[in-house]
């Protein structure tokens, strides 16, 4: 990322990262946390799952994205999915088949399966 040296590379940064979650308000938001815990857990086996059975399910409005800690650690492998115009739901205790589960279920027709985590985090928008 550039240096931010003055206000007006503030609001280019700020116009940018705009555009940049409009073009993110159709799409479903996977993100995966991959702390040491999860990995341990079997978190990049749930994410290559998950990506897995997007691309045989053929959603192709869907990103994933990779976090750090997300505090659920008793929970790994933990999922935080966003539907279109939908708040984000936490999804723990995932393995593959689960994984596979959540994709052809809450991904693909908004039908919530087992495991919800309940957040507790502000969100912001800038």
């Amino acid at each position: 990322m550039a240096k931010i040296a003055s206000a007006a590379d503030l609001k280019k940064f700020q116009e940018d990262y705009k555009a940049k979650m409009a073009a993110r308000k159709d799409k479903i938001l996977v993100n995966v946390s991959l702390a040491t815990c999860s990995i341990a857990s079997g978190g990049k086996t749930v994410m290559e799952a998950m990506k897995d059975e997007v691309a045989k399910q053929g959603l192709s409005n869907v990103e994933f994205m990779q976090s750090g800690c997300m505090t659920y650690c008793h929970s790994e492998p933990t999922v935080v999915v966003t539907l279109p115009g939908k708040e984000p739901v936490c999804f723990g205790k995932l393995d593959d088949k689960s994984a596979r589960e959540l994709v052809q279920k809450y991904l693909k027709t908004g039908e919530l399966v087992e495991n919800v985590i309940p957040v507790n985090y502000v969100r912001v928008e800038l």
